[in-house]
């Protein structure tokens, strides 16, 4: 890499204090009862803060993602590790008493990006040709491909579009660009939307006592099993979810390679993909792991502070993909950019429609969102900034977005293969 490019700050031990430096500012000043900090926080809420300020050491060069290993050090272990703790207790029953909502807004979301790719396609094109100019493996919507798989299901999707198409892999780094820029700009404005959660429900309308209800009921179940935490209790935590971060990443690997041992996955590179991506064994590992754990007497860990340190571990992982957002990469590639933004104003577009039509609560539209556009790693975030109990929410939509994401991008390819044709 271009050393012009390399940041300031390239020592992972000093990234890792600059990032609890920036966790630490924002809830440290969430505690001072001064009128602008109690006003600050009643507008900006403080994961967006935990977000943006990492984003802000990218962008101004003191930090980078492409020089760190935090953000895979925070996505392949403290996310499965909150995942585990956050799922510890959770109510299984009343989750599925959330209704059907949660799926419809989580479908639309997928719609919003099959639909949105060739509108978005067409738009750019008539604006201004160049932008979307390109022949055989050149060609911009073979790229805009693997944004599609990505945004449907994640990063094995995204690959196995690329697989597919063949795209030309020197210019595949602007698709990354808008992949991360977009999508999480995104992620930040519905993060500011959970500041606001109660006036978008008024204004959608949305019945939210079953989201309520299961909040209550957690919160109750959590005050009646809460005690001062002994080390005895942090070192049980501790074991219980890195011990199923072991066995996550041991069965991950296990079921990765047991599924490229079928010759209809091995050779896939359209739906069966997903399932030879040791990350999405994983997942769902310590996903069915957490929801075992909360049948057992393990779930009155929760007294001891459980889910809180889960919180922690999520923190840390917004703050890594902060990381990775380059505010001022947006004006290196406008055409790029402008698709990716029109693309994603319709599938938040369609998300807000269904929401008001259906008087969806704001919780089923952010996180229907997430489990497509963010998958795994940002979904149970947004999840667990209304009540730690619903990320597990988050995660099983984000896993059945690992299933139908491959799909949805091909058929979306299709649509942006017959919209670039028109321009």
């Amino acid at each position: 890499m271009d050393n012009k490019l390399t940041p300031l700050i390239t020592d992972d031990t000093l990234v890792l204090g600059l990032i609890a430096a920036c966790l630490g500012f924002v809830f440290l000043t969430q505690q001072i009862k001064k009128p602008f900090w109690t006003r600050f926080y009643s507008i900006v809420p403080p994961v967006l803060l935990c977000y943006l300020l990492p984003a802000l050491l990218r962008s101004t060069g003191i930090i980078s993602d492409e020089f760190s290993g935090l953000y895979h050090i925070t996505s392949q272990y403290l996310l499965p590790a909150a995942l585990v703790l956050m799922t510890l207790s959770m109510d299984l029953k009343a989750i599925i008493q959330l209704g059907p909502k949660a799926l419809i807004m989580f479908l639309t979301g997928s719609l919003g990006i099959v639909l949105g790719g060739p509108i978005a396609l067409l738009i750019v094109s008539w604006i201004n040709p160049s932008w979307t100019e390109g022949v055989g493996f050149d060609a911009i919507w073979r790229g805009l491909s693997t944004i599609a798989g990505s945004w449907i299901g994640g990063g094995a999707n995204q690959a196995a579009m690329l697989e597919v198409f063949q795209y030309n892999p020197e210019k595949y780094g602007g698709m990354v660009l808008v992949d991360i820029v977009v999508a999480n700009i995104w992620l930040a404005l519905l993060l500011l939307g959970v500041g606001r959660k109660e006036q978008i429900n008024r204004w959608l309308k949305a019945d939210n006592s079953s989201i309520t209800a299961l909040q209550e009921k957690v919160g109750k179940f959590t005050q009646s099993i809460t005690r001062v935490p002994s080390l005895t209790d942090y070192m049980a935590i501790l074991a219980i979810s890195f011990v199923s971060v072991g066995i996550g990443h041991a069965l991950g690997g296990w079921l990765s390679r047991w599924a490229l041992g079928f010759d209809v996955v091995a050779q896939s590179t359209g739906f069966l993909s997903f399932l030879s991506s040791s990350f999405f064994w994983m997942v769902v590992v310590v996903t069915l792991l957490g929801m075992f754990y909360s049948t057992t007497s393990l779930k009155n860990y929760e007294g001891a502070g459980a889910s809180k340190i889960g919180s922690v571990f999520v923190y840390l992982l917004v703050a890594s993909i902060g990381m990775k957002m380059d505010l001022g990469a947006v004006i290196d590639q406008p055409g790029l950019i402008a698709i990716g933004f029109i693309w994603m104003l319709i599938h938040a577009g369609l998300m807000i429609f269904v929401a008001k039509w259906i008087k969806a609560p704001y919780f089923f539209l952010a996180v229907g969102s997430q489990a497509n556009v963010g998958g795994a790693a940002s979904a149970p975030i947004i999840a667990a900034e209304f009540h730690p109990a619903l990320s597990s929410v988050g995660v099983i939509l984000a896993v059945f977005g690992y299933a139908v994401g491959t799909a949805g991008a091909l058929i979306c390819a299709y649509l942006m293969e017959i919209a670039s044709t028109l321009t």
